[in-house]
């Protein structure tokens, strides 16, 4: 009789710990938030998006009125090139392209050990490289599923110096992405510095609308 009793209760547990284990997350996922943020930024691979400056800071006055596009030129498993396309007005009114700047995010590593960088590509008309160029940062921890942030990396700080841009120092770069097929998505690229808390740059993008791509950046 002992045994007919506890046959039953050790089915009902089994069956318990395994609806529990069938529930949870997949692993990556849920232990690694750096995957799900690299799933949602390529899931935009090769599309465009309208965006705005968001920010109103006075220092970005002379930053391009007219319509700003992302576009998402160059994907593999490795690296995602996202062109970001400024258009302003010329002296007649004509529409004046600034192609010059492409942002370049590459994953290092898997699972907990995944860190993201990303450099600024700046370029000429004619597709030479910027005097200042190829700056940015490695992603901070802890990072989330929806947002990373990059502070500027030793060689940025060493090139700012350089080039006499000491403000540029405690540069705080970040990146925030919904995934592609959400209601609403949006994308947003943002800088602030770490000792200057009124420094705000943001431009945000409609990811859930895309528009035709533009030709490709300069030196592209």
């Amino acid at each position: 009789m002992t045994v007919i009793r506890i046959l039953p209760a050790l089915a009902s547990a089994l069956a318990l710990a395994a609806c529990a284990h069938t529930s949870e997350p997949p692993t990556d996922i849920a232990a690694h938030p750096q995957e799900a943020f690299w799933q949602a930024l390529s899931s935009h691979c090769g599309r465009a998006y309208d965006g705005r400056l968001a920010s109103k800071d006075a220092r970005d006055t002379d930053f391009p009125q007219g319509r700003l596009i992302a576009h998402w030129a160059q994907c593999d498993e490795a690296r995602i090139a996202i062109a970001f396309h400024a258009m302003d007005f010329g002296a007649a009114g004509e529409p004046v392209w600034d192609r010059s700047r492409t942002w370049i995010v590459t994953r290092q590593g898997t699972g907990a050990g995944t860190r993201f960088t990303l450099k600024h590509d700046h370029r000429h008309a004619d597709g030479e490289a910027d005097a200042v160029t190829f700056y940015g940062g490695t992603s901070a921890e802890p990072g989330s599923v929806r947002a990373q942030d990059f502070p500027v990396d030793d060689d940025s700080v060493a090139l700012f110096s350089r080039e006499g841009l000491d403000v540029s120092l405690t540069n705080v770069w970040r990146m925030e992405i919904d995934p592609a097929g959400t209601a609403d998505a949006s994308f947003a690229y943002q800088l602030t510095r770490r000792n200057d808390p009124t420094r705000l740059f943001r431009v945000e993008f409609e990811a859930s609308a895309p528009v035709e791509p533009p030709p490709p950046a300069w030196g592209w």
